[in-house]
């Protein structure tokens, strides 16, 4: 990859942004009647991932960046959770989790990685 000029550069970005879609597609076969529930806390989570991602990349002190990447990661566990509880409730199947899991697992370890790096940068500035 090339130099990183914007928060859409960003390898956690990008993968978080794939699971966006995934989370969206799933939570459109959810029943009407789970629309003010898992449906829309599962799409305000899952957006709340890359709009910390971003955020937290225009940021000009990596300790201020460091708060939003850590939010990101909280917004991540909660998707993580709320497929749990979809899978448990009934509103999907074990099939469709496990096509669903790896993505959060990607944007986690690519969150981590982030959150490492820019910890090491704000302990050398």
């Amino acid at each position: 990859m090339g130099k990183i000029t914007k928060f859409s550069d960003l390898d956690a970005w990008q993968e978080a942004h794939m699971l966006v879609d995934l989370v969206y597609k799933l939570t459109n076969r959810f029943p009407k009647s789970e629309v003010y529930g898992l449906t829309s806390q599962l799409r305000r989570a899952v957006v709340s991932i890359t709009a910390n991602i971003a955020e937290g990349f225009s940021r000009f002190h990596y300790k201020d960046r460091l708060r939003f990447y850590y939010d990101a990661r909280g917004s991540l566990s909660e998707v993580q959770s709320e497929l749990l509880d979809a899978l448990k409730v009934g509103l999907i199947n074990q099939s469709v989790l496990d096509k669903v899991w790896p993505q959060t697992e990607r944007v986690h370890l690519l969150l981590g990685g982030l959150i490492r790096k820019t910890s090491e940068l704000s302990k050398n500035s």
